[in-house]
């Protein structure tokens, strides 16, 4: 199952990041500014959506679902949207904002939690693969 599928998941989450990068490009902004609530959502919005594809992305290309891939998923969430801040710190009247990071790294959380909660519920993938020096556990009768 490793690599079953991954291209899609690839492709939509390279999209996700474009847009994002795209939309903080923009010196004004379409929509809600910094100080606002909807600003907050917003970020973990974008963030929760990059979070749920980098997990199916990871998921689909290792073939299991393990602690480490949620991980890795959440960070590399966090890593983009650091990125973003930093690209946004050279956009004229645009800042990096900690918050914006902070409600990024929560998003992230919520779409990452959100794939493992679909994951597990649609029982394609286990949870963790066997330890390779250890056979599967059988049940006892």
């Amino acid at each position: 199952m490793t690599g079953a599928g991954v291209r899609p998941w690839l492709v939509a989450l390279l999209a996700w990041a474009a847009l994002i990068f795209a939309l903080s490009s923009f010196p004004n902004p379409p929509g809600p500014r910094a100080t606002d609530l909807r600003s907050t959502l917003a970020h973990v919005a974008e963030y929760a959506v990059f979070g749920f594809l980098a997990l199916n992305l990871l998921v689909r290309w290792r073939g299991q679902l393990t602690a480490r891939i949620v991980a890795v998923a959440w960070l590399l969430s966090v890593a983009y949207g650091i990125s973003d801040e930093l690209h946004q710190a050279f956009v004229p009247r645009r800042d990096a904002s900690l918050l914006d990071v902070l409600a990024d790294a929560a998003g992230a959380a919520l779409g990452v939690a959100a794939a493992v909660l679909l994951l597990r519920a649609s029982g394609r993938l286990s949870r963790t693969a066997d330890p390779p020096d250890r056979a599967p556990r059988r049940s006892a009768r």
